[in-house]
């Protein structure tokens, strides 16, 4: 199976003592840099909805784009999603499995493995950055990331996809032009009037999925259903074809 994650706002750029490789589409993010550092820090500021300082930080990130420090993806991101997946803390095998079976949706790279380089950067998948190939991101990169995913699936000899990413960049990927199944894990917490999404656990679960996909190397699809991470448990009378629902009792959160 491939699984896919969002990327996350917070990064955590600090060196690490390992070896990165080069992103598919690195030239795509010069591009894409090259046009974000046209804008000014006020426009800026209104394409990703961010505070002036944050808009400041993101000019300088993409004046300097190029020529910045970079670091592992899996390594760098650092919200709630990678909190869930702990990349530092698998072994070497896990992480040469990951590099071919773990992939990461990016505004700025496309598509990312686990130890892809990248610089630091702001640029959400849903960013109306005007470009020669349309309004937006999801114009800029059209067919290309599903097309991408499905070569790396033949590869591997897999008809699957775990999509583990947010609505916003699974987007990007043009079911019409993805050759595979793709199942989506539901993850809530159980309250007292039922079981509920909460925004911040379900991040953490999607990263905690594909960390046991990883970890136990999985194949099969319906043995999605084993996941027990954090106190989840598969619910099949919540679960839909192909969209498998997990909830957590309220006190194991």
């Amino acid at each position: 199976m491939l699984v896919v994650l969002s990327p996350a706002k917070k990064l955590d750029m600090s060196e690490v003592d390992t070896t990165a490789t080069d992103p598919q589409f690195a030239d795509d993010a010069k591009a894409l840099a090259k046009t974000a550092r046209g804008l000014t820090q006020k426009d800026l500021q209104k394409l990703m909805g961010i505070s002036e300082n944050l808009a400041k930080l993101n000019a300088d990130r993409f004046k300097s784009f190029g020529t910045m420090e970079t670091k592992p993806a899996a390594l760098a991101f650092a919200g709630d999603t990678y909190t869930g997946l702990e990349a530092a803390s698998l072994d070497p095998e896990e992480m040469d499995y990951a590099q071919d079976h773990l992939r990461i949706l990016s505004g700025l790279y496309g598509l990312l493995r686990p130890r892809d380089a990248i610089e630091p950067y702001r640029l959400e998948m849903g960013s109306r950055l005007k470009t020669r190939r349309g309004k937006s991101l999801y114009d800029y990169w059209g067919d290309r990331i599903a097309k991408a995913l499905n070569a790396q699936a033949d590869t591997l000899g897999t008809d699957t996809l775990v999509n583990c990413a947010s609505q916003e960049y699974f987007g990007a990927v043009k079911p019409d032009a993805l050759n595979l199944r793709v199942i989506t894990p539901v993850f809530m917490e159980e309250k007292p009037d039922g079981p509920k999404v909460v925004s911040f656990f379900a991040k953490q679960a999607r990263g905690a999925m594909a960390r046991f996909i990883v970890q136990n190397r999985l194949t099969d699809p319906d043995s999605l259903t084993d996941f027990d991470t954090g106190g989840y448990r598969h619910r099949p009378d919540l679960s839909e074809p192909d969209k498998p629902a997990f909830v957590r009792p309220q006190d194991a959160a």
